[in-house]
């Protein structure tokens, strides 16, 4: 592969449907204790006063996910762009990188379900790589069980 293209290949986009409605989702993305949840593989935990969100473009956010052997991962970034309910832009990486990775969140409604489209620009993923892919693809089954074990949101599924 030519060098000039390697940097436009590291990316990759996860897609998943959520049996939940697009407010849910957007819920779970945007609200610090739902964040505190699930922005993390399974086996791995975010404590919910590791979790500060300002969700507007130009806001910062940061977290700390905790392995299971005590190794901390600080994440932070800045929303680049919130178009609320459907969309969110926003740098991920660690604590002061000027050269993270960039992640666009597509939220569309289907109703009672909401197919997330997941894409991460400065990182090449794919599935089993035990690295990014994988650590996310994980967060997300974090977040489907945790849907599922929630009561119906007011009688809506």
């Amino acid at each position: 592969m030519p060098e000039q293209t390697a940097s436009a290949t590291k990316q990759f986009t996860i897609t998943r449907v959520f049996d939940a409605p697009r407010d849910t989702i957007w819920r779970a993305w945007t609200d610090p204790d739902e964040a505190s949840a699930w922005w993390h593989p399974a086996g791995v935990v975010t404590p919910r006063d590791t979790v500060e969100l300002d969700v507007r473009p130009g806001g910062r956010y940061r977290y700390t996910m905790i392995a299971p052997d005590g190794s901390e991962y600080p994440t932070a970034g800045v929303y680049r762009e919130v178009v609320e309910p459907e969309r969110l832009v926003f740098t991920w990486g660690m604590p002061g990188d000027d050269d993270a990775p960039v992640i666009t969140v597509t939220l569309a409604d289907l109703g009672e379900r909401t197919e997330m489209t997941f894409h991460l620009v400065g990182i090449a993923g794919v599935p089993g790589d035990d690295n990014v892919y994988d650590g996310w693809a994980s967060a997300f089954d974090v977040l489907d069980e945790r849907l599922e074990a929630r009561p119906n949101d007011g009688g809506q599924r």
